[in-house]
């Protein structure tokens, strides 16, 4: 059985390169960026990857049905049985369709949601610093940002209310934080 973990936080948040970095440490652990696994299919040049293209381009969510089966057969096909998932889900109706999805089948079990706090100020400072892309600007981080805040407190209470919502300040050093994450994780498997 895949034991997974989402991990999620406003863009900026770090949650990708601390995913990524615990994954590095321990070969138990499979990380998959949502972002990646859709650029990814982008890339490919597919019919796909060109719908995906025209709402990523714009700073928009990526429609229900093509995530959550590029998700589910990512989870089945992990190498390991940990798998780490970052940036899911953005919307309620990405997280009611994906708990419906995982309570459908025995092969994947949740078991927490990270999420990887950071102020939108500190979220902005690192977007715009870091500036590597097209979609690295002001009015797509308003954009971004946007999209991950309105649905925020529905999708922080669904999981509260399963005990799987876990809160990691992700305004330390990189080195505390996947250190932080960590721990959890292995208190959460015990």
């Amino acid at each position: 059985m895949k034991k997974l973990f989402l991990i999620v936080g406003a863009p900026g948040s770090g949650k990708t390169t601390d995913a990524s970095i615990i994954a590095q440490d321990d070969n138990n652990i499979t990380h998959y960026s949502t972002g990646d696994l859709l650029r990814a299919e982008v890339s490919s040049g597919s019919e796909l990857g060109k719908l995906i293209d025209s709402f990523i381009s714009k700073g928009n969510l990526v429609p229900l049905d093509v995530v959550v089966n590029t998700i589910v057969s990512a989870l089945k096909n992990a190498p390991t049985n940990i798998v780490l998932i970052d940036g899911y889900p953005r919307s309620v109706e990405q997280m009611l369709e994906f708990d419906k999805v995982l309570k459908e089948q025995t092969e994947v079990i949740l078991q927490g949601v990270i999420e990887v706090k950071v102020s939108e100020e500190v979220a902005r400072e690192r977007v715009l610093g870091r500036a590597r892309g097209a979609d690295d600007n002001e009015e797509v981080f308003n954009n971004r940002m946007k999209v991950y805040l309105e649905p925020l407190d529905e999708i922080t209470d669904f999981y509260t209310k399963k005990n799987i919502h876990h809160i990691i300040n992700g305004e330390r050093s990189i080195e505390v934080i996947v250190a932080d994450i960590k721990n959890l994780i292995q208190n959460l498997l015990k």
